[in-house]
């Protein structure tokens, strides 16, 4: 078989919690394979395997070198703390391996370019796992707020993204409690997410400036927990409003209002269903004669998937390596959507350190 048509073959380091999902999604794809696992601890990569119920083919490794250095591993998925991102990220494009990157990128920009310059110096795939991005259903609302007679141009964007952690957690946890490991805490975490929808529905192109709100709780040892800012594009003066929290019961909810008609999701982190997916359109929206009620309703739209969004993205990060083996160059849309959405999250956090001033981009 010629190498470009076998698996790709994983190695994945750090058994964290984040690595169980993309783990399963790996063992699913026929067009993935896992070989090789590290972790802190031989004995935590072998309490993973058993845990997730790896096959037994997959090798347990005594450190994240083992798994970086082996020859047989083409792709390296990292969902290591976001403090020593930079470091494996540039390890594993140094050894010439694919890498998938868990979100955050880094703890800045500047760390960021490091795995990017990286990647691009020796020509492997670089994508973080922002796993929404490659659903179907996503594909399915840029349609529609592409279509300037029906969504037309964007006001407003709103995202949430909150999930309850109990505050001493982030007291005593290593890395979480530690803010030189962890600073970003709940931006890092989930206003990621809030931060790459507004830059996805505009396109990606970057807002003129950002400013925290100034309702921003940290732990005692200075962990962000919960923040929330504005996002405002000069041009044409849509604004874009995120808030993150740790303090809150699960929410992941998307809104997008322009001048015709209006998007609303509550799930669009992770569906509430694996398999489909749904989201509320309204169109020309307005109160009825007396302001009695209104003249439409919102309509369901529901998108059906065959396979989950991770399963697609190890898929089209698969694919991507398979082409590369083929000839073709990485494709740096994945990169150039990291490096964006880093950039707005270290703007942030930017304001937020000197007190909710305006930071221009």
């Amino acid at each position: 078989m010629a190498a470009e048509n076998c698996p790709v073959r994983f190695g994945i380091i750090g058994c964290s919690r984040l690595a169980k999902k993309v783990t399963r999604a790996i063992l699913l794809s026929p067009a993935t394979t896992l070989h090789a696992i590290s972790s802190a601890s031989p004995e935590e990569a072998k309490q993973f395997a058993v845990t997730n119920e790896l096959p037994e083919t997959v090798r347990i490794c005594s450190s994240h070198e083992e798994v970086v250095d082996d020859p047989d591993v083409d792709a390296v998925f990292v969902p290591l703390p976001v403090g020593q991102h930079s470091r494996w990220g540039v390890a594993v494009a140094e050894k010439k391996k694919h890498l998938l990157m868990e979100k955050p990128g880094a703890v800045d920009l500047g760390e960021l370019d490091k795995v990017l310059e990286a990647c691009e110096r020796n020509v492997v795939q670089f994508m973080d796992a922002t796993m929404w991005l490659h659903h179907p259903r996503t594909a399915k609302m840029k349609e529609l707020i592409s279509d300037p007679k029906l969504v037309g141009n964007i006001g407003l964007i709103h995202t949430t993204s909150t999930a309850f952690i109990p505050r001493q957690f982030f007291e005593t946890s290593v890395p979480a409690g530690k803010p030189a490991m962890e600073t970003m805490g709940a931006l890092g975490e989930l206003g990621w997410y809030g931060i790459g929808a507004v830059l996805w529905a505009k396109d990606f192109h970057l807002p003129s400036s950002v400013t925290a709100l100034p309702d921003i709780t940290k732990s005692s040892t200075g962990v962000i927990l919960s923040c929330s800012a504005q996002l405002h594009y000069e041009q044409d003066n849509t604004v874009g409003i995120i808030h993150c929290s740790f303090l809150s019961h699960l929410t992941m909810e998307l809104e997008i209002v322009g001048v015709n008609g209006s998007l609303y999701l509550g799930d669009f982190i992770l569906p509430y269903k694996e398999q489909s997916a749904e989201f509320n359109f309204t169109w020309m929206a307005k109160f009825v004669e007396r302001d009695l009620g209104w003249n439409v309703k919102p309509e369901k739209v529901e998108v059906v998937n065959e396979v989950s969004q991770e399963v697609l993205m190890v898929e089209e990060f698969a694919r991507l390596v398979q082409g590369i083996k083929a000839g073709s160059p990485p494709d740096v849309k994945w990169a150039e959507i990291c490096r964006k959405t880093q950039l707005v999250l270290d703007s942030v956090m930017k304001s937020i350190e000197i007190g909710c001033t305006c930071v221009t981009l």
